[in-house]
């Protein structure tokens, strides 16, 4: 187990390196421009080019050592970062926030793809705890997973809003560049065995989307486990577009920051429940219920203008959230053999995630034209804006109730679903032994 928990710990110094970019991207934008649409493409730079990604990313670990395809990420994370501090020092529209400018909008992709080619890692993990770990401690294994993301969180959550405040973004990118180098250099020195069949070196080393399709679809219930997590990041994407928004319209972004690194404890204390007592029998029960409570949570949490019900809120989402995660990883190392799971990984990631560009690129302009006039000046502020509010965040926060209203509805019918059924018995039969690795 000791190369699994030296890979937990090079896996948040990436963490950190990465979301600590993210954060304060679109924290810098929104700051700089006051702009939700500007903050919403973000996220959805972010969703598109991770959907596009997945599926050539799971080949990538499939096809080659799952630790080099590790290095190989934080490298490529760090020759981005420092191309986009090239950029950011040289080019002054950059450093203006000039929304118009096309040189940032290249400086904001670049950045995002650096975040974004750490996905790679998030990739070979689950299938590392496959190759690693026995199958009747995987799920508290991917409980510690999200732990270590929650640590991640709340360490990205403390610092980002500070690095903006202090340093802007060349701070932030400075710092990047530093805890790459560190994340590439523990990582030479973690030894991991990795076996391979004979059959699996005569594969061509290609995509081959067709064959992890087959392999999806001869797996009862998989794809519907899939398109249902589909739907809520379609929902989510609403999330990543106005979180940041609706957070710094009520406090300063230091105090954000620091909102986000108390509320991360969620994600730790959520890791430690699951690593202690697992996922029970059926961790497609488990995924559904925990999405209930969470689109419960949703409805309510911007009903008031309140920084405690925001809070409130968002530490039970993050607390039900490594719940889900652990659930729907638990589930593939179980039903999908060894030498596909990165592609299917990959897959699920890339198919989960392609709907919520949708989200974030309409939600943005949608709540930017639509919901801020109708909670400030409009019919809605007339009819509910008593004991709604009224106001731009107002407008921001009922597009959060209708998503949470929504999500309800569909994990309900997911419940009733005959795919939750078939997903079930697959998970209860398993797959052939002879198709997984010998547990290290």
């Amino acid at each position: 187990m000791q190369p699994f928990h030296h890979l937990l710990a090079n896996n948040l110094i990436a963490n950190i390196t990465n979301f600590t970019v993210w954060f304060a991207l679109t924290f810098w934008t929104f700051l700089e421009t006051q702009s939700v649409f500007a903050t919403g493409m973000i996220a959805g730079i972010y969703l598109v080019l991770t959907a596009m990604l997945g599926v050539w990313f799971g080949s990538l670990v499939d096809h080659h050592g799952k630790r080099n395809m590790m290095l190989v990420s934080s490298a490529a994370s760090l020759i981005l970062y420092a191309a986009a501090l090239g950029g950011f020092l040289l080019d002054p529209d950059i450093r203006n926030a000039e929304v118009r400018s096309l040189t940032l909008w290249l400086f904001i992709l670049v950045s995002m793809l650096a975040v974004i080619v750490g996905n790679i890692r998030m990739i070979a993990l689950p299938t590392l705890v496959t190759l690693l770990v026995p199958e009747d401690r995987r799920d508290k294994a991917n409980g510690l997973v999200g732990m270590v993301s929650g640590i991640g969180f709340l360490t990205t959550s403390a610092i980002s809003g500070f690095l903006v405040a202090w340093g802007g973004m060349a701070g932030t990118l400075v710092f990047a560049i530093g805890f790459s180098l560190v994340a590439i250099a523990h990582l030479l020195f973690v030894p991991v065995d990795e076996p391979r069949a004979a059959e699996d070196h005569a594969e061509p080393r290609r995509i081959d989307l067709a064959g992890t399709f087959r392999v999806v679809l001869a797996i009862p219930g998989l794809f519907a486990l899939i398109l249902f997590s589909s739907f809520n990041n379609l929902l989510g994407g609403v999330f990543m577009a106005l979180m940041d928004a609706y957070g710094l319209s009520l406090m300063k972004v230091e105090e954000w920051g620091l909102l986000w690194a108390v509320i991360s404890c969620a994600f730790i204390l959520s890791g430690i429940v699951i690593a202690r007592t697992g996922l029970g029998a059926n961790p497609v029960r488990t995924l559904l219920l925990v999405n209930l409570g969470a689109w419960i949570v949703a409805v309510f949490f911007t009903i008031q203008s309140s920084i405690l019900l925001l809070a409130a809120g968002c530490f039970l989402w993050m607390f039900l959230g490594p719940y889900a995660e652990a659930a729907e990883q638990t589930t593939l190392q179980k039903v999908v053999p060894f030498e596909r799971q990165g592609r299917v990984f990959g897959f699920a990631q890339s198919v989960e995630l392609a709907a919520s560009p949708l989200t974030a690129f309409l939600i943005a302009p949608l709540t930017q034209f639509v919901f801020v006039p109708l909670m400030t000046t409009g019919w809605g502020a007339d009819a509910i804006g008593d004991w709604y509010g009224r106001g731009p965040e107002r407008g921001i926060a009922i597009v959060f109730s209708i998503a949470g209203l929504l999500g309800v509805l569909a994990t309900a019918a997911a419940f009733a679903s005959r795919s939750y059924r078939r997903i079930s018995a697959a998970y209860a039969a398993g797959i052939d032994d002879s198709a997984a690795p010998a547990a290290a």
